[in-house]
């Protein structure tokens, strides 16, 4: 029986790792050796860049809600716990959009919330 080599499956693992590399400069997009050391970096990243992203997307939430309750005379917790008091259940996301877009339908809920803290 012929021995058979591995170099197609090789050739395809290489191809398959320059293809993620393609983009990047130098070395790192044409040599496999580097272009594997960039690629399994670049996956970690692109990992934990998703996490981090949704804690960037909570801080301006937050950010926002407080500049917003602040100017309606509450601070950002004291919202927030009124609102709870209030039985009002409304995340983050959808309270920063009204702050933002709807200045009236924010102020109703702030005032709902000082009614209930009072």
């Amino acid at each position: 029986m012929a021995r058979i080599k591995g170099g197609l499956n090789a050739k395809k693992k290489h191809n398959r790792v320059l293809k993620l590399a393609k983009g990047y400069r130098g070395a790192r997009s044409n040599q496999y050796r580097v272009a594997k050391q960039s690629v399994m970096r670049a996956l970690t990243s692109s990992y934990a860049g998703r996490k981090e992203r949704k804690r960037q997307f909570r801080q301006l939430w937050i950010a926002r809600i407080n500049a917003a309750a602040r100017i309606n005379g509450l601070s950002y917790s004291k919202l927030m716990y009124g609102l709870k008091l209030a039985e009002i259940d409304i995340n983050r996301k959808m309270l920063a959009e009204l702050a933002v877009n709807d200045a009236d339908g924010f102020a109703k809920l702030a005032e709902t919330a000082k009614s209930k803290l009072a």
